[in-house]
């Protein structure tokens, strides 16, 4: 507790820090506010809205906004949808490779685009939103201008949202996005427990901590699954540069064991609809369409968690093929004069990391599923739905990460003055830093 106490006050005896912090917490709070703020024309009351599936999965991420009608019921989500796609454009499409490589114009010109992109994003949402989720008996005045004055509320909703999360990024603490999104997951989590607490009452008191510790361990796993790295020795030749002898040196090239994040998760949780969709089409002609509807409108049958468990895994594969390439790594390598022992530089190099990489990608991702589907496993097991989403899936994933890579910036600044880290046992590891070969 001593330790604890004087590492607080190590944090907020630097000054800039305690600045940064402190601004986090005035965005932060900014956010919450516009959460609460129904769109105008709505009646709250009258607001039955319960969302499921992908839908409620946006609603998790923005903390109720979207369920309530809130000026931020968009929030982040678009422009995170149009960095999705100008990531894969970069990857497919030489113009924008180009501009990644031009440096800090060159990802300039990418952040205004995508900025752009946003706004159109944001308006078809926008529409989509204003027509298929608020009911006509919930709005005070005409649809149509409802519609007109919403879709100009909610893509400026969107962009303050934006700018918040860039201004954290800049005067705060921690990835401002990623922050934002993370506020709103936590958010839920007390009236959560609460739910969980009633629903056992006085005589489940026992239960109810066995939850709590078993929650505990899952976080911890959730820390091992996205710290979990295999390194790679990597030796630099020596150089010889004016009367200085520089090089020699041996680093490490860490490979993450799940290199693809939270995205595997949310790109299968976006077509797990498919099966409902086309098994209601011939529901009424078919017994088999009628039995597989009914299997797969709840999140918590095995034929659900099992099609749920193998998308994710494909999509794992996919994403780290897409994101990880081990031809540049290898090319930068050779640039820079180093080379794995016992490989030779160039082709060979990159198979060597390919071959790595295929084979820590297959475990990372039967455990990133595993993670995915303990919700389900939780909600059979009797615990009320909202605290059964904290036992896993992406609110967990984005949880751990944003504090890892929060907490790593709070000890870089502990250590620059000089102060103990957070931790005894090592460096509070991010993300961030185990991405790229350590300097």
């Amino acid at each position: 507790m001593n330790r604890l106490i004087t590492t607080f006050k190590n944090i907020f005896a630097i000054d800039e820090l305690r600045g940064r912090i402190l601004n986090t917490l005035l965005f932060i709070t900014a956010f919450r506010l516009g959460s609460a703020i129904v769109l105008p024309g709505v009646d709250p009351n009258k607001l039955n809205l319960n969302p499921q599936g992908l839908l409620g999965l946006l609603d998790t991420f923005l903390g109720g906004a979207f369920s309530k009608a809130s000026i931020f019921a968009l929030g982040i989500m678009p422009y995170i949808s149009a960095s999705i796609a100008i990531q894969l454009l970069t990857l497919a499409l030489p113009y924008f490779q180009k501009m990644q490589k031009e440096g800090e114009s060159g990802r300039k010109r990418l952040n205004q685009i995508t900025r752009v992109l946003t706004i159109g994003v944001t308006a078809v949402q926008a529409i989509t939103y204003i027509r298929t989720t608020i009911p006509q008996e919930a709005l005070l005045i005409d649809r149509g201008l409802f519609t007109i004055s919403s879709l100009f509320i909610l893509t400026a909703g969107t962009i303050f949202c934006m700018w918040l999360g860039e201004r954290i990024t800049d005067k705060g603490i921690g990835n401002g996005i990623s922050m934002i999104i993370m506020i709103g997951i936590v958010s839920r989590l007390p009236g959560a427990i609460y739910g969980e607490a009633l629903s056992r009452g006085t005589g489940g008191s026992l239960l109810f901590v066995l939850e709590l510790v078993g929650l505990f361990f899952v976080i911890m796993g959730a820390v091992v699954l996205t710290q979990a790295v295999r390194r790679i020795p990597i030796q630099y030749a020596k150089q010889v540069i004016g009367n200085k002898v520089v090089g020699g040196q041996r680093q490490y090239l860490p490979l993450k064991l799940n290199a693809a994040g939270v995205m595997p998760i949310i790109f299968a949780q976006a077509l797990m609809f498919i099966p409902t969709y086309v098994a209601g089409l011939f529901a009424e002609k078919s017994d088999f369409a009628a039995s597989v509807q009914n299997a797969f409108q709840s999140y918590t049958t095995w034929q659900y968690n099992l099609l749920f468990s193998l998308l994710i895994i494909i999509f794992t594969f996919f994403y780290t093929a897409i994101s990880v390439n081990p031809v540049q790594i290898a090319d930068d390598m050779k640039r820079s004069g180093g080379f794995i022992p016992g490989v030779k530089p160039g082709l060979q190099t990159s198979e060597y990391i390919g071959t790595v990489l295929d084979r820590i990608t297959l475990p990372g991702a039967v455990m990133l599923a595993i993670v995915a589907i303990l919700p389900a496993i939780a909600n059979l097991l009797g615990m009320t739905s909202g605290f059964a989403q904290f036992f896993g899936g992406t609110s967990l994933l984005i949880m751990v990460g944003v504090v890892l890579d929060t907490l790593q910036q709070v000890e870089s600044y502990l250590l620059m003055r000089r102060y103990e880290g957070l931790m005894k046992s090592g460096r509070v590891q991010g993300r961030a830093n185990s991405e790229t070969v350590a300097a």
